[in-house]
């Protein structure tokens, strides 16, 4: 009986494991189930790309393609702002557009940012499985190196001298009662920016501690001769200097707000600074006569020929360049590069600002070839439609404003190119010419004054001056010009 009472044991927990057992792998087999169906579908990842040699960040405009929709390769993605223009990213890859992931709008988006998921078709875009980090192995492997190298420390500005800060910064620091000897300035020659002053704060917010009362600063000495007269009051009862609006501070009257500049103006305001900075300006100044211009425009507007006085400038700068090709060269860091073509770079004003299409072999076309060239091209450029080989390089620079009425002035080098043409309008002149007799005798006389920017460590004073005669003489006499 006991050993039956044994033999009924034993199955009884034989059966109860195996049960277990079974019950166990049923839930196996489930939970294996259920994770498949979470772990989502994986994507076909979309980076910031590099859209010019230049560019660090760009803004999102306008996405093309919403999410769901089918996607080919070639099909427009998205459009970018770039340092130069508005450029359409097109899809490489065939799929459907599963997450958007910067949205319309989003600025300073840095090169190699995850912007977008796509997966291929037939496969549910709604599961898509979203990475965790975003940001491409190339961005990440470049920003590696750059933390290895250690950052050069901002230089303090000298004791007896004082701490020097913009006025954001002074206002920030005495509106929340800042310790401004706790700041690092990191402005150029050690002035404490907006930027600092903003960062110092969100660390003190973070780590949870009270700003420091600011001490009142000392009455200034009066000099004993003459004491300083008090500034008057304002008229209309409001600040001289309005306060500027601080985030999560309720707006009043007389604040201000500061309106963030757009990418291509950034690069502008940066590459003006670095031309004036580091390149030796030189300016040489002529008049040219436009007499016979003005009667070749007329002769070709009777055979319905549109040209305009710009197309006979860049025909007579290219044939000049081609005439002088010393000139025709660009700054490579340690000196000349000469170039094999002569490519225009004529300045268009945009919305976004100023930009720069390049009108490509300009001295081997005719006025009419460049005057359709340059108009299509500026038109690209005011809607934000040019690609990126239409407006990066060029060798030689033209900024004409005589249409805004201006007489004359001095156009910025873009580097590397060695020069820059500044035309102003034209304007009627009295001048003395020899009548058919031989008596001088009073004429009417259309002269244009144009201005040369050079790079004195390319172009010297002479081979400007040489350059410049040499583009008058072909503005002067554009029938020979146009058979160069």
């Amino acid at each position: 009986m006991a050993a039956s009472l044994r033999l009924g044991c034993q199955g009884f927990i034989r059966s109860f494991v195996g049960g277990l057992r079974s019950r166990n792998g049923e839930c196996r087999v489930r939970a294996l189930h259920t994770a498949g169906i979470l772990r989502g579908v994986p994507g076909v990842q979309v980076f910031m790309p590099a859209l010019s040699p230049t560019m660090e960040e760009g803004n999102i405009v306008k996405w093309m393609k919403k999410e769901g929709e089918t996607v080919s390769a070639g099909d427009a993605l998205c459009e970018i702002e770039t340092d130069k223009a508005v450029v359409t990213m097109e899809s490489n890859d065939d799929g459907v557009l599963a997450k958007i992931l910067v949205e319309e709008g989003s600025r300073n988006v840095r090169l190699g940012s995850l912007i977008a998921l796509l997966v291929e078709e037939g496969q549910d875009w709604k599961q898509v499985d979203i990475p965790s980090v975003k940001v491409s192995p190339t961005a990440a492997a470049a920003a590696t190196q750059s933390a290895d190298v250690p950052a050069p420390q901002p230089v303090a500005p000298a004791a007896k001298l004082g701490l020097r800060m913009s006025p954001a910064a002074r206002h920030i620091i005495g509106t929340h009662g800042l310790d401004s000897s706790s700041i690092t300035p990191s402005g150029p020659r050690g002035i404490l920016t907006k930027e600092d002053a903003l960062k110092f704060l969100a660390q003190k917010k973070v780590s949870g501690e009270k700003p420091i009362a600011a001490a009142p600063s000392p009455p200034p000495e009066k000099l004993p001769a003459s004491p300083p007269a008090a500034a008057p009051a304002p008229v209309s009862g409001r600040p001289f200097f309005p306060p500027m609006s601080i985030p999560g501070k309720p707006h009043t009257e007389g604040m201000f707000s500061e309106i963030p500049a757009s990418n291509i103006r950034k690069v502008i305001a940066k590459r003006l600074m670095e031309s004036k900075s580091s390149i030796p300006h030189a300016y040489a100044t002529t008049d040219c006569d436009m007499g016979a211009v003005m009667r070749l425009r007329k002769e070709l507007a009777k055979d319905n020929i549109k040209v305009s006085v710009n197309d006979f400038i860049i025909k007579a700068t290219a044939a000049a360049l081609k005439q002088m090709p010393e000139v025709n060269v660009t700054w490579n860091g340690e000196g000349a590069a000469p170039l094999e073509t002569i490519d225009i770079s004529i300045a268009v004003a945009t919305d976004r600002g100023l930009i720069t299409p390049i009108i490509k072999q300009a001295a081997s076309k005719g006025i009419q070839e460049i005057a359709a060239t340059a108009k299509v091209l500026a038109q690209k450029a005011r809607d934000g439609k040019l690609l990126p080989e239409e407006y990066q390089g060029g060798s030689f620079s033209i900024s004409n404003l005589g249409m805004f009425g201006i007489t004359g002035f001095s156009a910025v080098i873009n580097p590397p190119q060695s020069c820059i043409l500044a035309v102003g309008r034209s304007r009627v002149e009295l001048d003395l010419a020899e009548g058919e007799e031989g008596n001088p005798q009073l004429c009417q006389k259309h002269v244009m004054n144009v201005t040369l920017s050079s790079d004195g460590r390319l172009v010297d004073d002479e081979l400007a001056s040489k350059f410049l005669d040499c583009f008058r003489k072909n503005l002067e006499n554009p029938l020979h010009c146009a058979l160069l």
